[in-house]
């Protein structure tokens, strides 16, 4: 839960104004989330650190941009956070991805796009907000306008990869059941890798990221 502000959880979305400091709810932090970025620092990130900014308002601004990533590798979790989009904002979640090669295709990208912008007018079904980058098309139209806050997480369990956006679940999709064997994602089989934060100059921000181990 945000500290030092008015919220309460709805199941495990915050619901509440930005902050400097976030700390986890207590059902959370009995179920084992750990804090990735609380609003203070960017100590749990390498990589483009420099591309990244904490704001007075205790959120994480791509601002220019580039892969930041988290200290440690990462197998199997459960990843929740919250995103705010300018008008065609562009960025992605890197998982189980190498550092230094292309998430999308040496590990996973979770897109995170504002995808009915006109600028995108003519994309895969697999590249909107949600999809696993040209690999899995997530459901449309659930979210919210630009310049408000969504909650996301992101489910990864062997696999199974799920992503429920907003409360809804938009991808739930078993990788080793895929008809096509994707001779250009080598990555999308890893056990196990870094997750990053995939910036591409727009001003996207976060808060209130936090993981869970599986095993």
């Amino acid at each position: 839960m945000m500290r030092a502000c008015l919220g309460i959880v709805v199941g495990w979305s915050l619901l509440t104004a930005a902050c400097p400091a976030a700390e986890l709810a207590p059902e959370e932090a009995a179920e084992g989330f750990e804090m990735l970025f609380d609003g203070k620092s960017l100590e749990h990130w390498q990589g483009a650190v420099d591309g990244y900014r904490v704001t007075p308002e205790g959120t994480m601004l791509c601002d220019p941009g580039g892969n930041l990533y988290t200290k440690k590798q990462h197998g199997d979790f459960v990843l929740r956070f919250e995103f705010k989009l300018p008008p065609a904002g562009n960025n992605g979640v890197g998982i189980r991805t190498p550092m230094g090669k292309d998430a999308a295709y040496y590990g996973m990208e979770i897109q995170i796009l504002d995808s009915e912008h006109p600028r995108y007018a003519n994309l895969l079904d697999t590249q909107h907000h949600g999809s696993i980058y040209k690999v899995a098309a997530a459901k449309q139209g659930h979210l919210k306008p630009t310049g408000e806050w969504n909650t996301e997480e992101i489910q990864a369990d062997g696999p199974h990869i799920k992503v429920t956006l907003n409360g809804t679940v938009i991808l739930d999709t078993d990788l080793s059941k895929l008809p096509d064997p994707y001779p250009d994602h080598p990555g999308l089989h890893n056990k196990t890798g870094y997750i990053g934060f995939l910036g591409h100059d727009s001003a996207v921000e976060f808060r209130n990221v936090r993981i869970k181990r599986l095993r």
